[in-house]
């Protein structure tokens, strides 16, 4: 799966930087209004990707330390912060389920879009708990799924057929009982609905239009409790645009007792 995860982002590492899904929202600003960095803080940010959050945050701290499982994705938001004049940002490739610093080594986390894609969500939330300061903040942006079992199942196949290196979208129930178990307080949270065009959302990791087509097809052929989840706009049998759910949460490290 993680082999996958390189190849699938490997190859498409110009779009993601170029993205605007990724490159522009509200969530950018509210990262900083949310976190209230210091100029002191050393960052971590998760699978930078596009490194736009890495961009948004580095003027704020001392030192952002953006990790990617992906070479050629890190090498790309690299290149496209160095152009901003973002210099105070470190490239590491590495794995967010085994982290490879030492503990309570940052005063945030950070990370945006990007945790469908881990094959072991409470390894993540364990590294990034391991690697946080006491009360050190870490802010997580991520599709979810709905609570209802079916509707889940249904909004997790669409992903993985559209797009082979997705895992799994958690639902906030499944990420709320990770981070009780790994010292992390809720502080504050925020859900929003997200529409996409469909076209340019299945193109963007699609390997041909026949893996568009089953897709389209698919949600199609979907019960009307299903259109009616991702609220599907249909016009002479194509669909037009569709919507899922994104949370964004911030939570706290415990201090030592």
């Amino acid at each position: 799966m993680k082999r996958a995860v390189q190849q699938q982002f490997g190859k498409n590492a110009e779009h993601y930087v170029q993205s605007q899904t990724h490159a522009k929202g509200s969530d950018l600003e509210l990262l900083v209004e949310w976190l209230e960095p210091a100029k002191s803080w050393t960052v971590l940010d998760i699978a930078t990707g596009g490194g736009h959050v890495a961009r948004t945050l580095a003027p704020h701290v001392s030192l952002v330390v953006a990790t990617d499982l992906t070479r050629p994705m890190l090498e790309a938001a690299s290149r496209a912060n160095h152009q901003a004049n973002t210099d105070n940002i470190l490239y590491v490739q590495a794995d967010a389920e085994e982290l490879p610093f030492l503990d309570e080594a940052f005063d945030a986390v950070t990370c945006r879009i990007a945790a469908h894609h881990f094959p072991d969500p409470m390894a993540f939330v364990r590294e990034v708990s391991r690697v946080l300061r006491p009360e050190g903040a870490f802010l997580l942006i991520d599709n979810i799924a709905p609570e209802e079992t079916d509707l889940a199942l249904f909004m997790n196949q669409i992903e993985k057929m559209r797009d082979p290196s997705h895992v799994r979208c958690l639902s906030v129930s499944e990420w709320r009982a990770l981070h009780s178990l790994n010292a992390l307080e809720e502080i504050r949270q925020r859900q929003r609905k997200k529409k996409f065009e469909f076209l340019p959302w299945v193109q963007r990791t699609s390997e041909s239009s026949e893996q568009e087509e089953a897709v389209e097809r698919f949600l199609l052929e979907a019960s009307e409790t299903q259109q009616s989840y991702l609220e599907l706009k249909i016009e002479q049998g194509r669909i037009l645009t569709h919507q899922i759910d994104e949370w964004m949460v911030l939570w706290k490290k415990r201090g030592v007792q």
